[in-house]
């Protein structure tokens, strides 16, 4: 299964120690093309979401949606503390899956 296709809980910011937001999808690179694009709407337009900055793979949906629902019922200590064990930097992940980098936040 490509990179495309596989389900993933992903963590978007709009900077280090920014605002944060949890998903799933099972098309993780057309997801971040949408929140990249604003495609999303609301909350995640208005703020500026737009930055990867964690992601798990997993087997199939119904794990991935498991894990999505304990991470939104996480403090948002304990979300940035998972972040920042993997990517102390909060670098984007995006620029590995082939997306451009993002302008620096100010």
């Amino acid at each position: 299964m490509s990179p495309e296709r596989h389900p993933c809980v992903y963590i978007m910011a709009s900077a280090v120690r920014g605002t944060l937001c949890v998903g799933v999808t099972s098309a993780l690179q057309r997801r971040i093309g949408q929140h990249r694009e604003g495609a999303t709407g609301g909350f995640t337009t208005r703020y500026a979401v737009q930055r990867l900055v964690h992601f798990e793979r997993f087997g199939d949906m119904a794990h991935a949606i498991a894990r999505e629902k304990q991470l939104k019922a996480w403090r948002r200590d304990w979300k940035i503390n998972l972040i920042q064990a993997a990517n102390p930097d909060w670098r984007d992940l995006a620029v590995d899956l082939d997306f451009p980098p993002l302008p620096p936040v100010r």
